[in-house]
C-alpha cells in the first residue's frame, strides 16, 4: 500500500504542473496519474481547508482538465471513478497538521499562484476552443466561457455569460440569424448518460464532425430554454447588430460537465413553419467545458 508521505509527495508534483498542461496534454505522468494525484489534493482540502477559494478553483480546473485528458487518452469512465475513489482514500489517511500534508500544500501553492491569478484562459479542443475570462464588466453582459459556432449563414456564442451590472452566471446562446428569423424557443440535446454506455465516437474519432458525435435520437435527453429576449450586443458574435439569447437551466451545465470532452452537444432553434416546425440546429464540441467552469470560481 503506498504510503500517505508517498502519495502526498506524488501529488503536490503533480498538482505545480497544471501550467504546462496547455489544454490537456499530460507531460510528466499520464492523464490518469495527473487526475488521480490532483483529486487527492482537493479531497485533502475539503477535509483540511488548506487552500483559498482562489486556489482551490485553480486546483478543481487543473483536475477537470487532467480527467479530460485521461478521456481522451483511453481510460474510461470506470477508470475515472475508481482513481477519485483511490484519491478520496488515500486524502483521508494523512493527518492534516502533518509536516507532510503542509510540504504538499506549499508544493501546490508555490505550482499554483501564478495560474490562480490569470484572468483569461484557453481551452482548445478537437475542433473548437473555449475561452474562460473570470474579469467582470458592470457596464454590459460578458461571456465568461464561450465557444462560437457557425451553422449555414448563421453565427451563434454559447456558453456561461453574465448580463449587465455583473448579474448570475448563466448558460446562454446568443445568435445572429442571417436572415434575422425569429424562433419561438431553443433545447440543448446532448447523450443521456443513463441510457448508454459510453459516447458514440467511432466515425472519425479526434477527426469527426461534430455533427456526428451525438448518439442517436434515442439515446439523448433535452434541456428546453427557460428564457428567450434580444441579446445584448456585447454577447453576440462579432459584427452582428442584433440577435436573440435563450437561457438554459443549471442542471444543462452539470449534465455538460458530465460528458466526455470528446463528444459534441447540439443547440436546437425551433421555428414556426407552415408545415410544422423547422429546426435550425448548432453544435458545440463539451471539450474542457467543466475545467473552463473551475476556472471562473474566485
Amino acid at each position: 500500500m503506498t504510503s500517505p508521505r508517498r502519495i502526498l509527495t506524488l501529488a503536490a508534483l503533480a498538482a505545480a504542473a497544471v501550467a504546462g498542461l496547455g489544454g490537456g496534454k499530460a507531460q510528466a505522468a499520464s492523464a490518469l496519474d495527473l487526475y488521480f494525484e490532483r483529486t487527492v489534493m482537493l479531497a485533502a482540502d475539503g477535509r483540511c481547508r488548506l487552500f483559498t477559494p482562489q486556489m482551490r478553483a485553480a486546483l478543481a480546473s487543473g483536475q477537470a482538465q487532467a480527467r479530460g485528458a485521461a478521456l481522451r487518452s483511453g481510460a474510461t469512465p470506470g477508470q475515472i471513478a475508481a482513481a477519485a475513489g483511490r484519491a478520496q482514500a488515500a486524502a483521508g489517511r494523512a493527518a492534516c497538521g502533518s509536516k507532510d500534508m503542509q510540504t504538499a500544500a506549499r508544493r501546490v501553492r508555490d505550482g499554483f499562484e501564478g495560474y490562480a491569478r490569470l484572468l483569461v484562459q484557453r481551452y482548445p479542443g478537437d475542433i473548437a476552443t473555449w475561452t474562460a475570462d473570470r474579469s467582470i464588466s458592470q457596464q454590459q453582459g460578458v461571456w465568461r466561457l464561450s465557444q462560437p459556432a457557425r451553422f449555414g449563414a448563421d453565427r451563434m456564442i454559447f456558453g456561461l455569460s453574465t448580463t449587465a451590472g455583473g448579474g448570475r452566471t448563466s448558460l446562454m446562446a446568443a445568435v445572429a440569424f442571417a436572415d434575422n428569423a425569429q424562433p419561438f424557443t431553443a433545447r440543448i440535446v446532448m447523450r443521456d448518460l443513463g441510457k448508454t454506455d459510453g459516447p458514440y465516437l467511432s466515425l472519425g474519432g479526434s477527426k469527426a464532425p461534430l455533427a456526428v458525435r451525438l448518439p442517436p435520437r434515442s439515446a439523448t435527453r433535452a434541456f428546453l430554454a427557460e428564457a428567450r429576449g434580444g441579446a445584448e450586443l456585447s454577447l453576440l458574435p462579432p459584427g452582428a447588430k442584433k440577435g436573440m439569447s435563450f437561457r438554459f437551466p443549471e442542471a444543462a451545465s452539470r449534465a455538460i460537465e458530465a460528458l466526455d470532452p470528446r463528444e459534441a452537444i447540439a443547440v436546437e432553434f425551433v421555428f414556426s413553419g407552415p408545415r410544422g416546425d423547422v429546426v435550425r440546429t448548432a453544435y458545440v464540441e463539451v471539450g474542457d467545458f467543466a475545467a473552463g467552469r473551475a476556472f471562473l470560481v474566485r
